[in-house]
């Protein structure tokens, strides 16, 4: 979906996704030195001199896909899109040979609280490269051929995503789970909201929600702290910071299901039947969270999980199967993903609700605990061996104030986490009677096969939109 998108609920990005060996960063993460520009953005400073490389990671509260007007589904994500289209004095064409040229990285996207600014090079490179992100964050010019290009390659990917049931299930639970809440506005938008979006609505979007004064950064790598003051000073420096900016409020909270919703999608060609099904999870604050980790790594989360060894290992009815948490400020949600033969799609339902309600009832013995404890705890150093990975950590956690001795707590939690504590955090969070079920597969095959499960609304993936 979206941590924030079900792009980052179920996609990704199911967005930073909180991943069942946990954040993106490892057990020691450096205490950064904090600067402050004159336009108010914050930046977060990580030195790190043994390699020639410097990392950037920017975010933007505010200019995420869940702050977008509703009617315009879709405006964040574009406008992220364009905001490395072209400036003033640089076409779009120029910035991706000077990128290519440097062998440098720059990216600008909209997560669902967020837009977030990725970048990287070697350390001779990155004064132009900051020159490059600051001109486009400040005065990206928004071409209209630029944007009739990137709303026509916009349409073309969500018709690719109808084609590709595993990107459709993902994008037709978002709206089946959040319906009217912020957080149900696909970052890809449909094809309705596209059609009415003009390249005014991105230019106004930008100028209202992209402001230095908001954001938070954290810059990593080969650089001293008074070059980099020095270098910030003269690119996001400035970056005017707004008279009136538009008022932040805070997302609502999420909804909740009620006893069952479900429905099936007719995709008449398919093979196989894909499934997404979900209930709420936990927010970024929640201290539920070390405990869920172990939880979740031992349930669905890698490839020893009790669902994989059931349904893939021992039964044969899918190549892959997992369950996952994506959290946010106002809340989370917990999904289960999987896909299987049509006419195997009751069977492995009946599995997962069954796996489902043994694990929220008996939860894990003390041997699987130690194993779930002992995979994070071995996996979890190596993700902040970057410094990219640092930079990333450094930046979500200033965004959500979690405080930069975060993954030590969680380390330090996982370590402790006790039978009893895993498995009250299954009885909590795994799917029980409420939930959402959403299938994509061929209907006349699959339906008869879920009439058990209740009644299921349905829709045709070659209906408009999702």
């Amino acid at each position: 979906m979206k941590p924030g998108s079900v792009t980052a609920v179920v996609a990704a990005g199911l967005a930073i996704l909180l991943a069942a060996t946990g954040p993106s960063a490892g057990a020691t993460l450096p205490v950064p030195q904090k600067i402050v520009l004159e336009n108010g953005l914050t930046v977060f400073y990580v030195p790190d001199p043994e390699l020639p490389l410097i990392s950037l990671r920017l975010l933007i509260p505010g200019a995420g896909s869940a702050h977008e007007p509703g009617e315009l589904e879709g405006l964040a994500g574009l406008t992220a899109e364009l905001t490395l289209k072209g400036t003033a004095s640089l076409s779009a064409e120029a910035i991706a040979e000077e990128l290519d040229f440097m062998g440098a990285g720059l990216r600008v996207f909209a997560a669902a609280e967020y837009a977030q600014v990725s970048a990287f090079s070697l350390a001779e490179h990155f004064p132009r490269l900051l020159e490059i992100a600051a001109a486009s964050l400040s005065g990206a010019a928004f071409p209209d051929e630029e944007f009739a290009r990137e709303r026509s390659r916009a349409m073309d990917a969500l018709a690719a995503a109808k084609d590709n049931p595993m990107q459709a299930v993902r994008l037709y639970f978002q709206k089946a789970y959040f319906g009217s809440h912020p957080l149900g506005r696909l970052a890809s938008g449909t094809k309705s909201s596209l059609d009415r979006m003009t390249v005014r609505d991105a230019r106004r979007f930008h100028g209202e929600r992209y402001r230095p004064e908001r954001a938070v950064a954290a810059v990593g790598g080969d650089i001293g702290r008074a070059e980099l003051e020095a270098l910030l000073g003269r690119t996001l420096g400035v970056w005017k910071k707004s008279e009136a900016p538009a008022a932040l409020s805070d997302l609502p909270p999420l909804p909740e299901p009620r006893g069952k919703k479900l429905l099936l999608v007719d995709k008449p060609d398919a093979t196989q039947a894909y499934f997404v099904l979900g209930a709420p999870g936990f927010g970024v604050a929640d201290e539920v969270f070390p405990q869920a980790s172990v939880m979740n790594t031992l349930f669905g989360g890698r490839f020893t999980s009790r669902l994989n060894t059931e349904l893939r290992i021992k039964r044969g009815l899918t190549y892959g199967v997992r369950s996952s948490f994506e959290s946010w400020r106002a809340g989370g949600v917990c999904t289960v993903i999987s896909y299987t033969r049509n006419e195997k799609i009751g069977e492995m339902l009946d599995i997962t609700l069954e796996q489902l309600a043994a694990a929220r009832a008996e939860g894990f013995s003390a041997e699987e605990v130690e194993s779930g404890r002992n995979y994070i705890l071995g996996q979890f150093p190596l993700s902040l061996e970057s410094i990219a990975n640092k930079a990333a950590a450094v930046a979500r956690l200033a965004f959500y104030g979690q405080g930069f001795d975060f993954y030590d707590r969680y380390v330090a939690a996982v370590r402790a986490a006790s039978p009893e504590a895993v498995g009250a955090a299954a009885s909590r969070l795994l799917p029980g009677g409420d939930f959402v079920l959403v299938v994509v597969g061929k209907a006349d095959e699959v339906r008869p096969l879920l009439r058990k499960f209740g009644e299921f609304e349905e829709k045709k993936i070659s209906d408009p939109d999702f």
